[in-house]
């Protein structure tokens, strides 16, 4: 965790993670928490009492013991337990990140085993084991990693594992979640992803909350994939949103997970000890044999249609075994029925694709709605190209996802376009509510 000498010093001294401590330095002193470091390092990290983390050379420093860290007795039960009834797995990410305090950079590397000494709390919920899979950003994380924290998943559940904490970077969650959601179908136990918009050393970091509440909601009656994350900008509670239903839709602030044309699945405060449920979902005990299917065709590629986009780059992408169109309104791209000469359509192009056995799926960019491509002639046009996705309305990413899926099972258009437009894991609704429109 630190350097050897400081390891010694600290040793010595009786002083551990998590005590309380006064270090002096250079005729100043502060007193604060004795936090984990994960690399050999002579700063020694304390978390004062504002909320902040600072980080002071130790080498000169006198460092005097406040107060032990209150250590919970082991009972015969605990040691029966002594795995973690859930298990935390580590991927990366803010909310696995800490600072680097000679640059001020914030990178992943505390390790999930040091969460939990940080986090005391904790292990009053429930008994925890936990793990690092991998320390990525999560523009990092790729299909391969999907199956490697699927392989993970699975091993846990097997082993006996009540529940499972993933903790993933922001940026890319929703599309992980979603890639968990398609490949562990009918899950027994709740598989609850949770990251942070801020990291470990702000005061406003959401870590720890959101942290915590994902672990009280991996021991609910959920069986299925969710992302926990906080609910609103204030350090009330959590929602849980249904993995394929998701979406990140602000860049820094604390409530940036939405659910999209849907309501989130639960409430969950873990001070209160309250879970308020919000949404149908399958309740642990009651659903079908667990489904797995690890199969990932990540030969897709996802495409923003804009003004001005130029056809050739459509029929550039006839090295891919599916394409993902985030098309505009109701399900639309430019395909010029009228005829206009300063128009420049790519429908040509699209079905050029499908015709050599290319899946077309589209999706839109308003996020909220329902595809609905009879409408407009343009739409009329990309159905008889045999682009897919009338009637649905899934996110791009989940929609990426799913077309990932789908051709890791067949290739087949005609498959491809059934497997496509059956509802698995509640990624399509059945109907469309207005009130969920979070713009109204």
């Amino acid at each position: 965790m630190y350097s050897k000498s400081l390891e010694k010093k600290l040793k010595a001294l009786g002083i551990g993670v998590g005590d309380q401590i006064r270090l002096e330095a250079s005729g100043s002193f502060y007193d604060g928490r004795l936090m984990p470091r994960g690399d050999d390092s002579d700063n020694l990290v304390i978390k004062l009492e504002n909320g902040y983390n600072i980080g002071i050379n130790a080498t000169n420093a006198k460092i005097s013991l406040i107060k032990k860290r209150e250590e919970k007795k082991e009972t015969v039960k605990q040691k029966e337990e002594a795995n973690g009834e859930i298990t935390i797995l580590g991927c990366g990410g803010t909310i696995s990140s800490k600072v680097e305090y000679l640059t001020g950079a914030v990178y992943p590397a505390l390790d999930p085993a040091e969460l939990k000494k940080a986090f005391p709390e904790m292990e009053k919920i429930a008994s925890v084991k936990a793990r690092s899979l991998f320390s990525l950003l999560s523009e990092d994380v790729n299909s391969t990693h999907w199956k490697m924290i699927a392989e993970e998943i699975i091993k846990e559940i097997k082993t006996g594992a009540k529940g499972i904490v993933l903790m993933h970077g922001t940026d890319t969650m929703h599309y992980t979640s979603a890639a968990i959601s398609f490949m562990i179908q009918n899950p027994k136990v709740p598989i609850i992803f949770v990251g942070a918009q801020r990291s470990a050393d702000r005061p406003s970091s959401e870590n720890e909350m959101n942290l915590l509440n994902a672990v009280y909601a991996a021991k609910s009656d959920l069986a299925e994939v969710g992302i926990c994350m906080h609910a609103t900008t204030n350090d009330d509670y959590c929602f849980i949103h249904r993995g394929t239903r998701v979406r990140k839709m602000h860049s820094s602030t604390r409530d940036a997970f939405k659910s999209i044309n849907t309501k989130p699945l639960m409430a969950v405060d873990y001070r209160a000890k309250r879970i308020e449920k919000l949404n149908d979902y399958a309740i642990r005990g009651k659903t079908n044999e667990m489904k797995v299917d690890l199969k990932i065709n990540s030969n897709v590629a996802m495409i923003y249609l804009h003004p001005n986009i130029k056809p050739k780059l459509i029929k550039s992408l006839d090295d891919y075994d599916g394409v993902v169109l985030v098309g505009t309104g109701l399900g639309n791209a430019p395909t010029n029925p009228f005829g206009d000469r300063d128009a420049s359509p790519i429908l040509k192009e699209i079905h050029g694709l499908t015709s050599s056995g290319i899946s077309v799926v589209m999706s839109s960019q308003t996020i909220y709605g329902r595809l609905n491509m009879h409408v407009y002639t343009a739409g009329r046009l990309l159905m008889d190209a045999g682009v897919i996705g009338d009637g649905m309305d899934w996110t791009p990413e989940t929609a990426y996802v799913k077309l990932c899926h789908a051709l890791g099972r067949t290739k087949d258009l005609k498959k491809v376009r059934e497997l496509m437009e059956t509802n698995m894991v509640g990624e399509i609704s059945e109907r469309s509510v207005l009130k969920y429109w979070e713009g109204r």
